[in-house]
């Protein structure tokens, strides 16, 4: 089986897992324990599950020197795609009012040219679980796919065909995501991205996955600490990956990486920005701080140094 970023897996006692490595490792899949028996489990719930009661799902990894959730292929019950379950609402279509709104969200993009097999859709819609207050989860497949559908929402939002998120959707997607920034610097570092917005009502966010194949390089890091730095954003190509990839003008780090959603697409070329995370080695010596341990990112953050310079979101 091929796995990739935000597929689900679940396994034979129900536990339902997010993939977040397409690579698989001592013939497990590297993932993150999202709904438990009894619903969505934020990272502390997540970890202190699996250590009471399925200690088999934690895995040592040596490549990225920590232990992390993993499911043996053998144990996998259902694999859950973003594609194709985007293709079975398509196909047979009810009265959920979610997922009506996705396909009229799907047809807007689309309208714009980009083609169907560009889209895929994940969070509680991949797993037929949503409810009246559910978001649209949507995956973007392919870079140039994403940066054209950031341009089409634009449209869309100038047009009144969509709406932009008010302040108490901003206040809202703030409390729940959790993060170190005051919300004045999360509001102005999330109103530029362009990744999210709202149809009829329902919030919808857009997220990038470069699909990866198992046979590209992996190379073993060490974790040596956490610091906190500063540096100049050298390319901003690859700031909506996952994980998010900022290289740096600094003597020592080449590299930020952030594994939180939060951060990803947090600053452009040419910004200078503050980094708390922690540092990682190669074995040939390389240097890199990643940001992201857990989904919340406790105690880390990437802000860019500058006072506000454009209009903040209200």
């Amino acid at each position: 089986m091929s796995f990739q970023l935000r597929d689900f897996i679940e396994t034979t006692e129900g536990l339902v897992f997010a993939v977040v490595d397409g690579a698989v490792e001592d013939g497990k899949v590297l993932c993150f324990l999202r709904y438990g028996p009894y619903g969505k489990l934020n990272t502390a719930a997540a970890n202190a599950l699996l250590r009471a009661s399925y200690p088999c799902y934690l895995h040592h990894s040596a490549r990225m020197d920590a232990v992390i959730h993993a499911v043996p292929v053998e144990r996998i019950h259902r694999h859950h795609q973003p594609r194709e379950r985007l293709l079975e609402i398509l196909a047979h279509p009810t009265q959920d009012a979610i997922e009506g709104k996705l396909l009229r969200l799907l047809k807007l993009l689309m309208d714009g040219g980009l083609a169907l097999d560009s889209f895929g859709v994940t969070g509680s819609l991949l797993l037929g679980c949503q409810t009246l207050d559910s978001d649209i989860d949507m995956v973007i497949y392919g870079r140039d796919n994403f940066f054209r559908a950031l341009a089409r929402v634009r449209e869309l939002v100038k047009a009144g065909l969509l709406d932009e998120l008010d302040a108490v959707a901003w206040r809202d997607t703030y409390e729940r995501r959790g993060c170190e920034l005051s919300f004045e610097e999360y509001l102005w570092h999330e109103g530029r991205k362009g990744n999210k917005g709202v149809i009829e009502g329902t919030k919808f966010d857009l997220a990038l996955n470069v699909e990866t194949s198992e046979d590209e390089p992996q190379s073993a890091w060490f974790k040596t600490g956490p610091a906190l730095i500063s540096g100049r954003v050298l390319d901003d190509a690859r700031t909506f990956d996952y994980p998010a990839r900022y290289p740096i003008d600094h003597p020592e780090i080449a590299e930020v990486l952030s594994f939180s959603h939060t951060y990803v697409g947090q600053a452009k070329t040419g910004e200078t920005i503050e980094v708390a995370g922690n540092v990682e080695t190669s074995g040939k010596g390389r240097k890199r701080i990643v940001v992201g341990s857990s989904r919340e990112a406790l105690g880390e953050f990437i802000r860019v140094l500058q006072r506000f310079q454009h209009q903040r979101v209200t």
